[in-house]
Formats: structure tokens, C-alpha cells, sequence
């Protein structure tokens, strides 16, 4: 829950560039954060030269790989629905192999291996590397299972390929794991601690991304601002590193600062944000570079401090007004947007106002709200009741959702009259004569197409909006281009 799930994208298969030689085919489908999207990229880039070419026809398919989430229980069934689709297949092709990566992986290990028997292998975020090896095991007959945690394994030698992408906009994973053991969340236990890429890697992918024509990237991580390289080694192992490692540190404001100035026209943006580790030097990092994207996902998930203390959130309301305010003082036309769960064990209706009241001083740009969903093998889970009653969670889940509307529409009227510089993504959803992009804010911005296409960054004047959206003229190319 501390990361965007973009419902659009859930499930989709992902497809490359077939490479001549290779005669084998494999599926692979995803679920939930852009994390995982990001390593089923680096999967197809492994396989692709163990002689796989990807395809989106599940029959045609000789391996299956479901890559998947464990964030949310609606997530999982939806798997599980997909796990017996592939297998209603596999009957008339019993050579197709299926696998199970990510984050369920390990949690349900044995449950699909042994006692399910539905899938042929199961593998773990870190394990990535060691597929070669697993379906060999699988094609000499036997299951296979790796979900060993690494504290080193970055992926930062292998190059992702781009699946299914717009050429535009590309995602750059710049940290793995995370030690912040918010008590609704299983991502420490499926995906390990936290540890950093080298930044040098990261300069380089970036590089070689504005290099094939990328205007945008997101740099991701479950927790980007507590990003720090030292070397290589945990992050919570910093306190041992030598001086000289300490002091040639590079933080995430560093990081920023490095990749804004490699690329100076290409448009950066990073996600997701902790509270707790956001520092003054990352804003100020984003007010002073212009491609900078000004936009900050800054997740709360309750405005009670007795429910953020529950949760395990390391921040209180008044520090997370504080920064609210610092990131307004800095960066005044920032957009902010939430994450938020509705009806968490033991909330009541102050805590539950609380909230309310939490979002009125802020008057987030958008959100990501969800009704509280025990996981399983989460802190809460194992030592909290679900206690607050399904119809309560709703109901609360409603009122935090069309609160978010207002403000959401408060925040698009803001644009109305400005010129704004937006880079085109794609064709608009609901008119093939114009096309769709987002403002710096992360707003989608819908104009005629003109004689501008994919890739163009074109200043709009923004003359109209829905709570989600925002309509404009171009009125010509940005200096940006």
C-alpha cells in the first residue's frame, strides 16, 4: 500500500522485440506496483538470452510467469483466478511451464509447489538471476524453488528491456527492499531489506535511455528518499562503513542532483516517498533543477497519530504538517499526492475525522485510498483484530474518497488560464484527435493533436478541467524539445 498500483495496468502481458535466434516463448503477466512491473523487464532481459522471445498469446507460450503482489488480498485472488486459467491450458500443452515470481513467491511457496501442486517454479524478487538454472531443474522434471533474500543484489548489471513502452517515459530502479516495518505492509518480508544501487549504474542506464530518445524517467524504489550508497552493503549497516566510505556517501538528494545534471532536458521524477525520510535538501534539490518534475507522492495513510503509531509510520501529524509546509515555502506550485487506509484495527470515528481534517489542511492533488485488507504475515495481521466492521470501512473509505474529489478538483481549477509545458505520451482515451500528456504537477492534459506527435513537449494553455484532468489549446513547442 505505500506504493501506486495503476489499476490500468494490472495484468497486462508484457512484449519486446522478438530476437531472431531465439525459439522459445515465454508469457509473462504482472500485478501490482511499478516495482514489479520494473523487474518483470529485467526477467524478459534475462531470459532473452536463455533463448526467449516474448509473447502475448498465452497458448503459444512454453513458460508462464505470473509476477505478482502481495499489497492487497483483491491482487492475490486475482492471481490465483489467473494461476488456474494458465493450468485449464497447460492440459492441452503439458509441456507449458508455469512459475510464480515476487511477492507472493515466497509468502505461498509451498502452497503452490506442494500442496496445490499449480505451478513449476517459484521465485523470489532477489532470484532473478537464477532462472537459467530453475528451468533447467523444471525441464528435467523436478519443481523448482528459489526466494532467498539477498543484502546485496541490486540488479544493477543487468540492462531492462523496455517492455510495452511508449518510448517516452521509462522507469529506473535505484533501490531494493526496505526497513521500515509499517505493520500493514509484507514488503520487508518479500523483498528483504533495504539496500542501494550504485549510483554510476544509475547514471549510466539514464544516459542510455536519453540516448534511445526517452524524455522521462521515474527513478523507483519502495522508499527512494532513504536511497544512500556507500559502496555497496545494507543500508542499515551505514554506521559500520569506514570514514572514507562515510564521507564519499551519496544520499538521495545526491543521486537527484547527479542524474538532473547528466540530463538537463530530460524530465525526472521519482517515487515513492516516506515521510519520515524526506529531508529539506531533497526539495531543494527539485526546486533548483527545472526538469525536476514537481510533483512529490508523499503516502500518510491515517491523519490520527495514535493509528500512525499502529502502523509503525515514524512521523506524526504535526512533522508531517511541517514538511508540507516546507515543501510549500520551497516549491509552491508542488503537487502533493496520498496514500490512505480506511478502517485500520482500532480506528475510531475522532481518528477517522482525523483523517479527514489531515486532508483539508492539505488538499492533496490526487490519491490512492484504500479500505484496510489484513495480509497475512504483516505485523498487524499477526497481532491485531480487523475489528473495525466491513459496512464502517466503506463507509469511511467513501467520505475520504469524495473529500478527495473536491480537492482534487480544487487543485486542477488552480491551472485554469496558465500556459503549462506538458510532454505527450499517447493518444487520448476518449478521442483518437488528441492526444494525452502530463504537466510537470503529473496532471493529464488533453489538447488537439495538430501537427505535434509522441515525445514532443508542447506548451498547452489549460482552459478547462474535470477533478482529473485538465483541457487545453497548444499554442506552440516548448524550449524544451
Amino acid at each position: 500500500m505505500e506504493k501506486v498500483i495503476d489499476e490500468t495496468q494490472q495484468g497486462s502481458a508484457l512484449v519486446m522485440e522478438p530476437k531472431k535466434d531465439n525459439s522459445r516463448k515465454l508469457f509473462i503477466e504482472s500485478y501490482g506496483c511499478q516495482m514489479n512491473f520494473s523487474d518483470s523487464e529485467i526477467v524478459a532481459s534475462i531470459l532473452a538470452k536463455e533463448g526467449f522471445n516474448t509473447t502475448d498469446k498465452l497458448e503459444d507460450a512454453d513458460l508462464v510467469l505470473v509476477n505478482t503482489c502481495s499489497i492487497r488480498e483483491k491482487a492475490e485472488q486475482t492471481v490465483r483466478k489467473r494461476l488456474e486459467k494458465y493450468n485449464a491450458v497447460k492440459r492441452h500443452n503439458p509441456s507449458m511451464k508455469v512459475g510464480v515470481l515476487g511477492c507472493m513467491a515466497e509468502r505461498l511457496k509451498s502452497k503452490f509447489l506442494e500442496e496445490e501442486k499449480i505451478v513449476d517454479l517459484v521465485v523470489g524478487p532477489d532470484a532473478y538471476k537464477d532462472l537459467p538454472n530453475l528451468i533447467e531443474e523444471v525441464e528435467a522434471g523436478r519443481n523448482a524453488v528459489n526466494v532467498i533474500l539477498s543484502k546485496e543484489e541490486t540488479y544493477a548489471d543487468v540492462s531492462p528491456v523496455r517492455l510495452q513502452s511508449n518510448g517516452v517515459s521509462a522507469f529506473v530502479s535505484i533501490t531494493r527492499g526496505c526497513d521500515n516495518m509499517c505493520t500493514f505492509c509484507v514488503v520487508p518480508f518479500t523483498r528483504g531489506r533495504e539496500r542501494s544501487r550504485d549510483p554510476q549504474s544509475i547514471l549510466e542506464e539514464v544516459n542510455d535511455l536519453a540516448a534511445r530518445g526517452f524524455k522521462e524517467i521515474t527513478l523507483l524504489g519502495q522508499n527512494v528518499d532513504s536511497y544512500l550508497w556507500y559502496g555497496g552493503g545494507l543500508k542499515k549497516d551505514f554506521d559500520k562503513a569506514s570514514e572514507m566510505q562515510k564521507a564519499t556517501a551519496v544520499n538521495f538528494a545526491g543521486l537527484l542532483d547527479q542524474v538532473a545534471k547528466a540530463q538537463p532536458k530530460m524530465r525526472i521524477r521519482f517515487s515513492t516517498s516516506n515521510p519520515q525520510d524526506m529531508t529539506l535538501d531533497v526539495i531543494e534539490t527539485m526546486a533548483k533543477h527545472q526538469n525536476i518534475c514537481k510533483y512529490i507522492h508523499l503516502p500518510v495513510q491515517s491523519g490520527s497519530d495514535r493509528i500512525l503509531k499502529k502502523m509503525n509510520r515514524l512521523h506524526t501529524r504535526e512533522e508531517y504538517f511541517t514538511l508540507i509546509d516546507n515543501i510549500r515555502k520551497i516549491i509552491p506550485d508542488c503537487a502533493i499526492s496520498q496514500d490512505m487506509i480506511a478502517g485500520f484495527p482500532t480506528e475510531t470515528e475522532e481518528d477517522h475525522q482525523d483523517t479527514l481534517s489531515l486532508m483539508e489542511y492539505v488538499k492533496y492533488d490526487f490519491g490512492f485510498m484504500f479500505a484496510y485488507s489484513e495480509r497475512p504475515g504483516t505485523m498487524a495481521g499477526r497481532k491485531m483484530e480487523d475489528d473495525v466492521p466491513e459496512p464502517v470501512k466503506k463507509r469511511r473509505l467513501q467520505e475520504i474518497i469524495e473529500l478527495q474529489r473536491e480537492h482534487s478538483l480544487y487543485r486542477t481549477q488552480q491551472h485554469l488560464g496558465k500556459i503549462e509545458e506538458v510532454l505527450i505520451e499517447k493518444e487520448s482515451k476518449k478521442s483518437d484527435l488528441h492526444w494525452s500528456g502530463r504537466n510537470t504537477q503529473n496532471t493529464m492534459v488533453v489538447f488537439p493533436k495538430e501537427n505535434y506527435k509522441v515525445g514532443d513537449f508542447v506548451k498547452v494553455k489549460i482552459e478547462d478541467c474535470t477533478s482529473a484532468t485538465l483541457l487545453g489549446t497548444p499554442v506552440g513547442y516548448s524550449d524544451n524539445n
